[in-house]
């Protein structure tokens, strides 16, 4: 049965009423959301069930899990090269059933080997390619508005960060862990199988548009500036013109940086809290401070990118990210719990969006697959080895606050770096 009979016809009709795009971004919302069942807030309830059951430590299955991350980040640069050959489209279905299927290979689990690759392909498939692929799609559709339109698929994250946890610990305390995994599985293809055979189109031109709504059979002043805001899109570099600019490595190490920092602060804020005389009780509560947080300032910093000088905005969020670490040191109360996690929730609405936005805006879409999966790659590198120089601060030196003082310098050295980022020139 082809589904491409439905699809265009579905989108003239859906077009008539408003630009096509917004519902490329609902499904890459909804993507985003679905990749909860490989990220780090969905794994952190399962930790205890799956160490009871299989008889391993929290450091060992800890252990698994950031062997397993990197494995997957190394894999991203070929995902990458796999959406610029195929389209976001075709790579969204495959993505979205394999992610289906590894969750029902994690709930059969039997010891660590195999828990092992389940955790890389959970990793692989959720929180790095299907991230990418719904970025790339969204940048496709988007051009002037892009900022915006990646601030509000991004939500998504926020969702999931508040539902799949507690889903996950409902399934487990009604079937089990392993049947979890199963319902996990499931709900991934319940979600997102339909829209994207029916409604996903790869890009506007497909059903004669350009980015953000312009027609091309109308010469109009709105279709003109249209095609001047996405007049990078026409210099996209390759991979390799890439790797030879200085504005790679800036927005590399920069996107990287954050996320080093970030999964830190996520993975040790109980434990800083706990040295600081806070109970696990405030701890854990100042997590939805920080995700409202997201919720209300993502949209905000999307359209701030829009509108502002990238440079700026990128070393602003390095700034904030900074402020955070240091924060973390002066929390001694419940209320200067919540002023951190106000600010460490705007480093995370940063983070996340500076990380769909950049690479499309420095290095076009022809390629962008490609660039992303490297550049998605060195995150994923920063984030599995981010936690590291915290646990090794409280082991040696026996508390947190010297190290995020020393850690706080790194973002904050690296914003002045992203004021000298600029657009790199196709050779």
């Amino acid at each position: 049965m082809s589904f491409g009979r439905f699809r265009e016809p579905l989108a003239h009709w859906i077009g008539r009423r408003f630009f096509f795009g917004w519902a490329m971004l609902g499904v890459a919302a909804l993507g985003i959301f679905v990749s909860g069942a490989g990220q780090s807030h969905t794994f952190s309830v399962f930790v205890g069930p799956i160490g009871r059951d299989l008889g391993l430590s929290e450091t060992t299955i800890a252990s698994a899990y950031g062997s397993a991350t990197l494995v997957a980040a190394f894999c991203l640069p070929l995902m990458g090269r796999l959406v610029d050959r195929n389209g976001a489209r075709r790579m969204l279905l495959i993505v979205t059933l394999c992610l289906g299927l590894a969750c029902f290979a994690f709930g059969a689990a039997g010891g660590m080997i195999w828990l092992a690759f389940g955790f890389a392909a959970l990793r692989f498939l959720g929180q790095g390619s299907l991230m990418m692929i719904c970025t790339n799609l969204v940048s496709q559709w988007f051009a002037r508005n892009r900022g915006f339109a990646i601030s509000l698929m991004t939500l998504g994250f926020s969702v999931s960060m508040a539902a799949h946890p507690a889903l996950s610990q409902w399934l487990i305390d009604l079937a089990g862990w392993r049947q979890a995994w199963i319902w996990l599985g499931v709900t991934t293809w319940l979600l997102l199988l339909i829209p994207v055979l029916f409604l996903v189109l790869d890009r506007p031109s497909d059903i004669g548009l350009l980015p953000d709504g312009a027609s091309k059979q109308v010469d109009s002043g709105a279709a003109v500036t249209t095609a001047a805001r996405a007049a990078r899109e026409d210099v996209s570099l390759t991979l390799q013109q890439a790797l030879r600019s200085p504005a790679f490595y800036i927005v590399a190490g920069g996107l990287c940086l954050l996320s080093m920092m970030v999964t830190a602060l996520h993975f040790f804020q109980v434990s800083i809290f706990a040295t600081h005389d806070l109970d696990a009780t405030v701890a854990s509560r100042v997590f939805a401070v920080s995700a409202i947080t997201m919720v209300a300032t993502m949209p905000l910093i999307g359209r701030l990118l829009d509108r502002l000088p990238t440079h700026y905005m990128f070393a602003a969020g390095l700034v904030i990210v900074a402020c955070a670490l240091t924060g973390a040191t002066l929390v001694d109360g419940l209320m200067t719990a919540i002023l951190y996690a106000v600010v460490f929730g705007l480093g995370n609405a940063f983070t996340i969006t500076l990380y769909g936005y950049l690479w499309p805006r420095y290095f076009g879409l022809k390629y962008l697959g490609s660039i992303m999966g490297v550049g998605q790659m060195i995150g994923v590198v920063g984030a599995s080895i981010g936690p590291l120089p915290l646990g090794v601060a409280n082991d040696w030196l026996g508390g947190y606050d010297p190290m995020l003082l020393a850690m706080a310098t790194v973002p904050a050295a690296w914003a002045v770096v992203a004021l000298f980022l600029r657009e790199p020139k196709a050779e």
